[in-house]
């Protein structure tokens, strides 16, 4: 005999196991005449038979005992090799939950540089604006966007949000031929309203002491993503983050949409988890090689605000950490 089926001997142990067909059947998923087609085969293969059949009972034979004996310890070994690979290939996997806007556009560009310096590991990433439940759902981290200070977890703030008025330089030219005053061109401007956001135009014009727009925007998206694409396509105005339009500001596609209107700062993007997945060596890396994208982004987008003009300012009228 050259070689072992492997299928038929997993039958046959079940079965000789449980006692019975119908019982290997259901712990199988298959029919019984399955399974008794795979014992037949075997008793073909080996020439003997395996089981005496009385009646509707089965019993093994002596050669069928001493198979079992064998198989049994066989597949107990291979269910334990199997588990302990699948249990190394767990201890290697990182999971991350991470908002969609935020994983596409910042996170995605730059997952190359971590994987590169972290190789051997399996990440997973769930781009969902839902937050992970860390007791009932296997997820390392999360990288939240909010306001922070959730209740029993860890959360470091590790980017800043500098959100300000934004639209393509064809739309603002349009704006300027109405009137110099940004305030006036906000009267006449279709405003995308991402509303989703931490921060949005409602909060803005009541800070910024303007009264004239109506509460109620006719352009409303939720994922920024789209509302910054909108805004590049001659849209509108958007109330949106560099942190996600950085390229579009960088490229020149978004422009700001006055110098005059001050750039609003506040903690947006958050490393969150129970307190025991930081001691996960993963888990550390990450964190220390975020905060240092973050840093150099940070620095990027000052840089190049500031070259346009832009000042900054916290958010007066609004309650975030």
């Amino acid at each position: 005999m050259d070689s072992f089926n492997l299928n038929a001997m997993s039958t046959f142990e079940a079965v000789a196991r449980l006692g019975g067909v119908s019982r290997a059947a259901e712990e199988l998923g298959v029919s019984p005449s399955a399974v008794s087609q795979q014992l037949r085969l075997l008793e073909e293969q080996f020439g003997v038979l395996l089981f005496r059949r009385e009646k509707r009972r089965l019993s093994l034979t002596d050669d069928g005992e001493r198979l079992y004996q064998t198989t049994s310890q066989a597949l107990r070994m291979i269910r334990d090799v199997r588990s302990a690979i699948v249990r190394k290939r767990e201890g290697r996997r990182f999971v991350m939950r991470v908002s969609p806007s935020f994983g596409v556009r910042w996170l995605g560009p730059r997952l190359k540089r971590f994987l590169d310096t972290n190789s051997g590991w399996d990440l997973r990433i769930d781009a969902t604006p839902d937050f992970s439940r860390f007791e009932t759902e296997i997820t390392d981290i999360d990288l939240r966007y909010g306001p922070g200070a959730w209740s029993g977890l860890h959360s470091e703030a590790v980017l800043n949000d500098l959100v300000l008025p934004m639209c393509s330089p064809a739309y603002r030219d349009e704006l300027t031929r109405i009137s110099e005053d940004p305030r006036q061109q906000l009267a006449s401007a279709r405003l995308i309203d991402s509303v989703k956001a931490l921060y949005r135009w409602d909060f803005w014009l009541t800070e910024q002491g303007i009264d004239t727009i109506p509460s109620v925007f006719p352009i409303q998206l939720d994922r920024s993503s789209m509302a910054i694409q909108l805004a590049v396509d001659d849209g509108g105005v958007v109330l949106e983050s560099s942190t996600l339009a950085i390229r579009e500001l960088v490229n020149g596609d978004l422009v700001p949409l006055s110098p005059s209107l001050p750039v609003i700062e506040f903690p947006a993007y958050w490393i969150v988890c129970p307190a025991r997945h930081r001691n996960r060596r993963i888990v550390a890396n990450f964190s220390n090689w975020i905060r240092e994208e973050a840093t150099e982004h940070d620095r990027l987008a000052r840089n190049l605000l500031t070259r346009l003009g832009c000042t900054f300012s916290p958010p007066a009228g609004m309650d975030i950490a």
